[in-house]
């Protein structure tokens, strides 16, 4: 039988950290949240020799003080979950700072082995690493690895395998502070000592270390107290016997801060630096100091003040561009599928409701969907290369300064530009904004962007109603729209709702590198199968419930069939809710049909085109077997005939869908980052707000123009 190990990814953010999941875990891995949070947690297996591996991937952090939820997540899963190993990948291009990370770590007590990665990068910018010395002088095992070419990962699991069967011979190093620090640091460790219950009760608190790792916990608490860590400083104040701790902690504080001027939470910050950087001095040289990295040409051009928006606006046109246009094939491919599919069933299928469930419900909802496939997959292959190579952290440092103006930073743009995959990953993502304001800030406005599940919507109507040689340009213009949205409903929420300056931030811009196709490929995969498995469960529930509620009742009050087709829909349970909602959404241009499916949109934006699919399919029952010019006619052409829409009507549906009501789990999602249904109440309300008065100023103004009409 093999021997188990875990072993958890730690690693700043574009230090690698996924590249190297990948190479160890494959297709071997599945992606859940963290219990009780909304983080993603990534965990993959894979057999080496005679060890059976779990891989933990801990979210991407500069550092384990707490300031920010991810921060929280990846200490905890650290302290509760004990895993054997620690791989600690950082970049060797910007060894310094990713070390940082390092030493805290090792501070916890829990065995290290560092992936060095990227080394390539490193070596051709001239720096050259002692790999063996900066082992002796870190005290951990040291694998040279480059992520993208698969290089040093058997030697990095032989390393994993060596500290977890504790066969390393290395010394044990940790940050010695300067005599003042560490003599503060003695007297709280004696306290700690003294009184063990505030000890094990704060570890047990916090899950536990342990028991052979009793000393570090022990040193790693009186330094988190010293560092004015909140998460423990609340640990501790909990439990009993924490008088005498807090008040030495007062007293220790208070003196270091007489001694050198400084807060002690700078102190440990310059402690740290000043040994990673006296291990770094002796183990590392370079060679070409004075020749420019290309990543500096590269952002001379990028990031310039004059081009970086427009470069940043003309990749977003291109995205869009090729969306639309390579999607275009493969998705009348599927959609001909579809049609030919739900004709082969209205033939060999004995007429009635059975018939109609299947052929005008499933086929015509959940096929109306899947057709999209080919446009979903295109978009977020663009997306992750865009992840991947480093361009994302450019565009944030590019609207740094447009940010700003509304009351929020760069950093806040990177969860809105995530959220143009998804919604929820968009909020998600905004647990690395240390500020609670900021981030408050961000999660009410990025339902704004354009997430993947409304791209279906768009590119039915776009297809249907606009010609191909501007379908790219109206695409786009709905997602630049939804950035201008976002910021203009930020500085509202800025000035009347959260008041406040943002708080000021370093940008990390990580070197550009071509993102490997095994890594592209899986971003891809992972984000179109959650797109697949929403078909096969959500919008199939969704479109049966839509047929039915458009299907019944069958008979009128009087036991007698309806005349027509038509007139039994609008009698239907869903006819009744459209009509009711009319009043409100006809002076957008909008009739009941599409109040339908608005409504049935809460649960999926992608649910609007299913039951499109749906209401088409019931309301010609010989649309699917029709024929023209000897094809099936497609859900494009359906679209066009059965809707009444103009093409005004169709941008001004787009542009509801785009701002309305977020779906059902980005609203649970909320809830839970908000710790409640106020934040969440509160987007419902504004966002189908926002929508009607946008949508009514476009129409009414497109009317007076003579636009689309």
């Amino acid at each position: 039988m093999n021997e188990k190990i875990t072993i958890a990814l730690a690693g700043n953010p574009n230090s690698g950290k996924t590249t190297i999941f990948n190479n160890l875990t494959g297709a071997r891995q599945h992606v859940g949240n963290y219990p009780g949070v909304t983080v993603e947690r990534k965990e993959g297996r894979l057999k080496f020799k005679n060890f059976d591996i779990d891989v933990v991937d801990l979210p991407g952090t500069y550092s384990l003080t707490a300031y920010s939820p991810d921060e929280v997540v990846a200490r905890k899963v650290i302290i509760e979950e004990k895993p054997d190993v620690l791989v600690n990948v950082v970049d060797a291009s910007n060894l310094e700072r990713n070390l940082y990370l390092t030493t805290q770590l090792k501070e916890l007590g829990v065995p290290v082995v560092i992936a060095m990665n990227m080394a390539d990068m490193a070596e051709a910018q001239g720096i050259k690493f002692d790999y063996q010395l900066l082992s002796q002088l870190l005290g951990v095992e040291i694998v040279r690895t480059v992520g993208t070419k698969k290089q040093g990962i058997d030697e990095l699991l032989e390393a994993v395998i060596k500290v977890a069967r504790r066969k390393s011979d290395l010394p044990e190093k940790q940050v010695k502070y300067s005599s003042e620090v560490e003599e503060e640091i003695k007297k709280i460790e004696a306290l700690l000592n003294e009184d063990t219950s505030v000890t094990h009760e704060a570890a047990a608190s916090l899950e536990g270390i342990m028991s052979s790792r009793d000393n570090c916990l022990k040193r790693w608490l009186a330094i988190k107290l010293l560092e004015n860590d909140k998460d423990v400083i609340g640990t501790v104040k909990s439990q009993s016997g924490a008088k005498q701790v807090l008040e030495q902690l007062a007293k220790s504080q208070e003196q270091l801060k007489k001694i050198s001027g400084e807060d002690t939470e700078m102190l440990i910050v310059d402690g740290r630096y000043a040994f990673i950087r006296g291990a770094c001095q002796e183990s590392t040289t370079f060679t070409e100091e004075d020749r420019l990295s290309m990543t500096e040409k590269i952002d001379k051009v990028l990031i310039n003040r004059l081009l970086g928006l427009p470069i940043f606006l003309g990749i977003m046109w291109l995205l869009f561009q090729l969306t639309f246009t390579l999607g275009g094939p493969p998705m009348e491919w599927l959609d001909a599928g579809f049609g030919a599919l739900g004709e082969w069933a209205a033939v060999h299928m004995q007429e009635g409701l059975a018939q109609s469930l299947i052929v005008d419900g499933i086929i015509g909802g959940v096929g109306g969907v899947v057709v999209f496939l080919p446009n979903i997959i295109l978009l977020f292959m663009g997306i992750a290369f865009l992840e991947g190579s480093g361009y994302m952290a450019r565009a944030a440092f590019v609207m740094d300064k447009l940010m700003h103006k509304v009351g929020l930073h760069g950093k806040s743009f990177i969860p809105m530009l995530i959220g143009f995959g998804c919604t929820i990953q968009a909020i998600m993502a905004t647990r690395t904004l240390e500020n609670d304001r900021d981030r408050l800030l961000t999660m009410l406005i990025a339902p704004l962007m354009s997430c993947g599940a409304r791209l279906p919507v768009y590119t039915l109507l776009i297809a249907a109603f606009f010609h191909e040689s501007v379908a790219g340009n109206i695409l786009f213009s709905i997602y630049l729209i939804g950035i201008a949205l976002a910021i203009i409903m930020a500085k509202v929420f800025r000035k009347w709702l959260l008041p406040g300056e943002s708080e000021p931030f370093v940008m990390e811009l990580p070197a550009y590198r071509l993102p490997t196709i095994k890594s592209v490929l899986i971003h891809m995969w992972e984000r179109s199968w959650l797109y697949l498995k929403k078909a096969g469960t959500i919008i199939l529930a969704a479109s049966i419930i839509i047929w039915t509620l458009f299907t019944f009742p069958i008979i009128d009050p009087q036991g007698n069939e309806f005349e027509s087709a038509n007139v039994q829909m609008e009698q239907s349970y869903a006819g009744r809710i459209g009509k009711a909602i009319e009043p409100v959404i006809a002076p957008l241009g909008f009739d009941w049909k599409t109040g339908v499916a608005l409504v049935a949109g809460f649960a999926a934006k992608e649910v609007v085109v299913s039951t499109m699919g749906t209401l088409y399919s019931i309301e010609d029952e010989d649309a699917l077997a029709e024929e023209e010019e000897g094809s099936v006619k497609s859900f494009a052409d359906r679209t066009r005939e059965k809707s009444g829409y103009t093409p005004l009507v169709a941008y001004v549906l787009m542009l509801f869908t785009l701002i309305y009501v977020p779906c059902m789990a980005t609203i649970a999602v909320l809830k839970r980052e908000t710790n409640g249904w106020k934040w969440p109440m509160f987007t419902i309300g504004y966002t189908c707000a926002l929508a009607w008065v946008v949508c009514f100023i476009v129409y009414r103004g497109g009317l007076l123009l003579g636009i689309g009409v």
